[in-house]
């Protein structure tokens, strides 16, 4: 394959000098003059990466070059630059053709250093697990805050739309930046049209002072704003944590907090309302609780017409938090399964729940802590107590209680936002 290559670039660089030849006297068809003698310096730049690095000819008596840079990429010019990714050693040479002919450098090392040796940008790009990290701006109160160009705060964010928070920013150890709004983005306060785009990025590690600079058109992390140069400071940098201190045109800053992407985090969302956000029973629907199998959800009890559920049922309401604790307030009484289904003596109470992605069929789930702690029906999953999200709007839920393992039974109940 060396042979080949080596070959194949001696035909281009005698091609011009064959086509040149026909234009003059007979006495010049023979190239004259001196074997250039090939050889090179070059110069790493070692304060950013992907590493660069500047080749320049010192060979005598040439005028055609040509360059193999040791990753299966070649190149030509008299001074050339080239970009490595990836760390590692690389074997260098250049051919050069003159009036005598031409000749071959001495193979010389460049030396690519590992990026992933800096802490923070192992933790961006999550080296110690595949070389690629998704992030997303997190759901805590403070994710955007807007700085004046001194630093003094000017406004925090308190609940961001579920349409950025769906966002996913992939940061790769290739350098490389992947944008994807999973179906919208949010920009001039409102949700519009997707700008997903793919780019690259430069790393600075600027002696503990590490910025990240976008490469890409109309590229962005974050707010869809125009960060000046696309330059970001990272101010922290861990494998849970990352944020990130833009300047805008203005002169304002803008300091985003991000987390490593969670698909549930925008139902979470919508089911706690990003504080604390209560649900009821939805009787207006037909039938607002079914009971059945993973296979046939309507195998045990198909459910009751529009407004036909107790009183002490439809009036339930039930409250889920961001700090993941459920309340349930019966009201005057609670529908109980142990009473015969018939009202009893109200079960109010409070359960901290953990929320996490289904095990199985739904967008998430959340299991209640507490033992005996229930919604909507008090025998659904009594002892697994785990609820699936099935669907779920900032108006409407459907929750499958229980697991369907092994044909066991579910409860399928839709609620509505009170």
């Amino acid at each position: 394959m060396k042979n080949i290559f080596r070959l194949a670039s001696l035909g281009l660089l005698a091609a011009p000098l064959l086509l040149a030849s026909c234009e003059k006297d007979a006495k010049d068809y023979a190239l004259e003059g001196a074997v250039p003698q090939s050889n090179f310096t070059f110069q790493a730049n070692a304060t950013e990466f992907p590493t660069v690095v500047s080749f320049t000819s010192t060979a005598q008596d040439g005028f055609l070059y040509q360059w193999n840079f040791g990753d299966n990429t070649i190149g030509s010019g008299e001074k050339v630059q080239h970009t490595y990714t990836r760390p590692g050693g690389y074997q260098i040479e250049m051919i050069t053709a003159g009036r005598g002919g031409t000749s071959i450098s001495t193979k010389q090392t460049v030396t690519i250093p590992d990026a992933c040796t800096n802490a923070t940008f192992s933790n961006l790009v999550g080296c110690a697990s595949g070389g690629i990290r998704v992030w997303s701006l997190s759901n805590l109160p403070g994710a955007i805050v807007k700085q004046d160009a001194s630093g003094n705060q000017l406004s925090a964010s308190t609940t961001l739309n579920s349409c950025q928070l769906d966002d996913q920013f992939s940061f790769s150890n290739g350098f490389t930046l992947n944008y994807e709004s999973a179906g919208q983005t949010f920009q001039n306060n409102t949700c519009g049209k997707s700008l997903n785009s793919s780019s690259s990025f430069v790393f600075r590690p600027n002696n503990g002072n590490p910025q990240i600079i976008l490469k890409g058109n109309k590229t962005f992390i974050g707010p869809a704003d125009s960060v000046v140069n696309k330059t970001y400071d990272i101010l922290e940098a861990t494998s849970t944590k990352l944020r990130l201190r833009g300047t805008n045109p203005d002169g304002t800053r803008t300091v985003i907090t991000m987390m490593p992407y969670d698909a549930t985090a925008p139902i979470k969302l919508l089911l706690t309302g990003g504080t604390s956000k209560t649900w009821k029973l939805d009787n207006e629907a037909d039938a607002p609780i079914t009971v059945g199998t993973e296979a046939n959800p309507l195998a045990y009890f198909a459910g009751v017409k529009p407004g036909e559920l107790p009183t002490c049922q439809s009036d339930d309401e039930f409250t889920f938090s961001a700090a993941n604790v459920y309340s349930y307030d019966a009201k005057a009484e609670t529908f109980s399964a142990a009473a015969g289904y018939s009202c009893s003596a109200p079960l109010t109470g409070t359960s901290p729940f953990l929320f996490s992605p289904a095990a199985g069929a739904g967008l998430a789930q959340f299991v209640l802590s507490r033992p005996g702690a229930f919604i909507a029906a008090t025998d659904a999953s009594p002892t697994e107590q785990v609820y699936r999200i099935l669907e779920i709007t900032d108006k409407k839920m459907t929750l499958r209680a229980g697991s369907g393992a092994n044909g066991g039974t579910v409860f399928t109940i839709k609620m509505v936002a009170k």
